[in-house]
């Protein structure tokens, strides 16, 4: 008999190699994060193809995304925000449909591994030093000293406040990884408990009805989670973003 671990579905395996001497390999990792930039590009692109003064239902749906992101933007950062709301929108849309394409069967979750919401917080966090650092230049360190704090606590303050402002790329990445790969190994966990129950036959079959009901209820937490997901990343990058911008 075949046991498989509910962490199987994690893992990451090599579709083919690039390139001479198999320096570069394309995994399923690689396929999927691709497939969910294509699949949004796309949906963004076919909802206003054929975009009209009154709203359809499709236009409704990427107009509301649109504003619920720009009055993010706009409650986060003001009008200083309107420069950096394609990015944020980028953010946001592209992290929700990683998020929602791995709840689709026999798919990945890009976002269940902390080397992608690592990199991917490393990134945020590097573009948002270089824009702080572009709009107040050397100033930008005094973030890193409280206002109305004396001189003589700078030794023991600016430690404290550095360790805390790098700790932001764990607190974005660990958040999205953790959330995600939890939801998706407890859901594994139930549907292998169900599916057991259900070939013993018998008394079991309405037993696991039980396990069934739980498992539709967490599958419907769990697409709320992508979106919640997706949206304390952008939320959290908005108030990054507005103490590169403003400081204290």
């Amino acid at each position: 008999m075949l046991y498989y671990s509910p962490l199987e579905q994690f893992e990451i395996v090599p579709l083919f190699f690039l390139f001479l001497g198999n320096k570069f390999v394309f995994t399923n990792a690689s396929y999927f994060l691709i497939l969910a930039i294509i699949i949004t590009l796309l949906f963004f692109y076919l909802s206003n193809l054929n975009s009209t003064l009154v709203p359809n239902r499709w236009q409704s749906i990427t107009e509301s995304v649109f504003e619920f992101v720009q009055n993010m933007t706009f409650e986060a950062l003001g009008n200083k925000g309107s420069k950096f709301f394609p990015l944020l929108f980028a953010t946001f849309t592209f992290v929700f449909g990683c998020n929602i394409l791995g709840m689709v069967p026999y798919t990945f979750t890009v976002t269940s591994h902390i080397i992608f919401t690592f990199s991917l917080g490393m990134t945020t966090f590097i573009g948002l030093n270089i824009i702080g650092l572009r709009q107040h230049g050397l100033h930008f360190f005094s973030l890193f000293l409280p206002p109305g704090a004396p001189l003589a606590l700078a030794p023991l303050l600016v430690p404290i406040e550095l360790i805390s402002y790098v700790f932001r790329v764990v607190a974005l990445s660990v958040r999205l990884f953790a959330n995600m790969m939890a939801g998706h190994t407890l859901l594994k966990i139930l549907a292998t408990f169900a599916w057991k129950m259900l070939s013993i036959g018998g008394i079991f079959l309405i037993i696991q009805l039980f396990p069934l009901a739980v498992i539709i209820a967490i599958t419907g937490l769990e697409l709320a989670i992508a979106f919640l997901q997706a949206y304390v990343w952008t939320t959290l990058t908005c108030l990054y973003l507005s103490d590169a911008l403003n400081l204290h």
